[in-house]
């Protein structure tokens, strides 16, 4: 099996970037390692208002879904495996696959994003997925008509319930503060919305519910004072965990320097402490966690490698 020119290790909008600008930018043995359909985390977003050039009423779908087929209309190679570690010996990387193979690889593009956090309630890991979710483009319909309670209070949470306030009779926002971390646009949009009841300076205490599903949440205020919502769906949105498992190494360590979140220390280039390896996206250090930025550190590592590759080869 011939060596790749560069690895790419992740299918959202940072390795799909990269993908293109390096098979345009003339490395033809390039090959994109995503688990499932390319697309990443922003394919499960209700809407999209700020992609530049982006107008009118879009999802995350409807966003990222000509993105493939520009990537490999330049000869990208997409692959669907899980990726659990890369390792390196002198220059070579090596890609360990799920089902126990490999592939070398000359460099290494890295950008396998975050996943939702889970908040820590009590009664949340028995009800995900039969009541509890984090994802409202998903599981909103089911609420249709009824009442929802949504937690957090960053452009997410605050975004996914404009969306099941459109869906749902009622919309219950739980935020542990008086103030959002979100744009002052949307919330005053939030503010606004007649079926979104604003529930502050509160945190969930515990979902409960029946073999059925969930039926309700009990939420506690500053005060000490409980409240007891009648709901059969919550949905929680209190950040995200960075999904750097692939750069553990056998013995425990990562093959790169990180940060005490589990963040990958690049430069301005997109450059790791690893010669050849470059991190991209919500998973580097100080990440906007925006489609836009993402899409930015892909063409930026992907010049980088095209100069790496080059230089290493010739």
């Amino acid at each position: 099996m011939s060596i790749l020119d560069c690895a790419i290790i992740g299918g959202g909008p940072a390795g799909l970037t990269a993908g293109l600008y390096t098979t345009r930018g003339g490395l033809e043995n390039v090959t994109m390692f995503e688990k499932g359909m390319p697309g990443g985390q922003i394919t499960s977003s209700s809407e999209i208002e700020n992609y530049p050039g982006v107008t009118g009423d879009i999802t995350g779908m409807d966003l990222m879904m000509p993105w493939p087929e520009q990537c490999q209309k330049f000869g990208l190679k997409h692959e669907m495996v899980n990726i659990i570690r890369i390792s390196k010996n002198d220059d070579i990387f090596t890609i360990h696959k799920e089902d126990g193979s490999t592939q070398d690889a000359h460099s290494v593009i890295i950008g396998t994003g975050s996943s939702p956090r889970r908040a820590g309630f009590a009664g949340e890991d028995e009800f995900f997925g039969r009541g509890v979710s984090s994802c409202a483009t998903c599981d909103g319909f089911f609420y249709k008509n009824k009442e929802v309670v949504v937690v957090g209070g960053g452009d997410t949470a605050l975004e996914e319930a404009l969306y099941l306030a459109k869906i749902c009779s009622k919309v219950y926002l739980v935020h542990r503060r008086d103030t959002f971390r979100s744009a002052p646009n949307t919330v005053e949009r939030i503010k606004h919305t007649e079926n979104i009841e604003l529930v502050l300076n509160s945190v969930p205490d515990e979902v409960y519910g029946d073999k059925m599903g969930v039926t309700g949440i009990k939420v506690e205020n500053n005060n000490g004072e409980i409240r007891d919502i009648s709901v059969p769906g919550v949905f929680t949105f209190v950040g995200n965990d960075v999904n750097n498992q692939t750069l553990i190494q056998e013995d425990g360590t990562f093959l790169c320097d990180m940060n005490k979140q589990g963040q990958v220390l690049v430069n301005i280039s997109m450059k790791t402490s690893v010669a050849g390896l470059y991190a991209t996206g919500d998973m580097r250090v100080e990440a906007p966690k925006q489609v836009v930025s993402a899409a930015g550190d892909g063409a930026v590592a992907a010049l980088q490698v095209i100069s790496y590759v080059d230089e290493l080869l010739n």
